[in-house]
């Protein structure tokens, strides 16, 4: 299968294109699609955040668990909305955090592109979610996929920082050689947590 994505990222998670679980989902975005369903983010943000922070930069890994489901909201990266999009509760949180701990200014837009071209790969654990459907594409094999995506960080790379805000992102820490890399917890920045 010829997936479009950056190529230090193909090159590493090419085994993975030809598994069942990988099929199964992009088959299961098709009939989604076929069947007239409302898809974020958009086919070509799908892999964004591949694509936007390679494999071969990358120093960060911000966990998050969905796409936004709201229209126009999810472009690919985890936590992050396109600019002239009202940042979500959680976002507001992080920057409120980062204001707190170094005194940089709340942003006025919540695009974080600027934090994955310098190597912070904005992952999702679920690639794609329907229209306002939260959580609706969480079993389609996407988790297989970013777990295989965690578990190759780990092994191909030295000195990643892992930052696991909430329990299901700390439910990945197994996946991750605490030997090579650092794991930071905290709870997850939405304000219902």
């Amino acid at each position: 299968m010829d997936v479009k994505m950056e190529e230090s990222w193909k090159a590493v998670l090419k085994n993975e294109f030809s598994k069942s679980y990988f099929l199964e989902a992009v088959t299961f975005i098709k009939t989604e699609k076929a069947l007239n369903k409302t898809i974020f983010p958009p086919g070509g943000l799908i892999f964004n955040a591949f694509n936007t922070t390679p494999f071969n930069r990358l120093k960060v890994v911000l966990l998050g668990q969905d796409p936004y489901h709201g229209n126009g909201q999810a472009h690919g990266l985890s936590f992050s909305v396109p600019e002239g999009v009202r940042p979500p509760p959680s976002l507001i949180n992080i920057f409120k955090e980062l204001h707190s701990d170094t005194g940089l200014p709340i942003p006025n837009h919540g695009n974080l592109t600027h934090w994955a071209q310098q190597g912070v790969l904005l992952l999702n654990a679920s690639l794609t979610v329907r229209a306002n459907e939260p959580l609706s594409h969480s079993k389609i094999g996407w988790t297989q996929f970013t777990d295989s995506v965690i578990n190759i960080i780990s092994t191909e790379k030295k000195n990643v920082v892992f930052m696991l805000w909430g329990k299901y992102a700390q439910e990945k820490q197994p996946l991750i050689d605490e030997t090579k890399h650092l794991v930071l917890k905290a709870a997850h920045p939405s304000p219902y947590s």
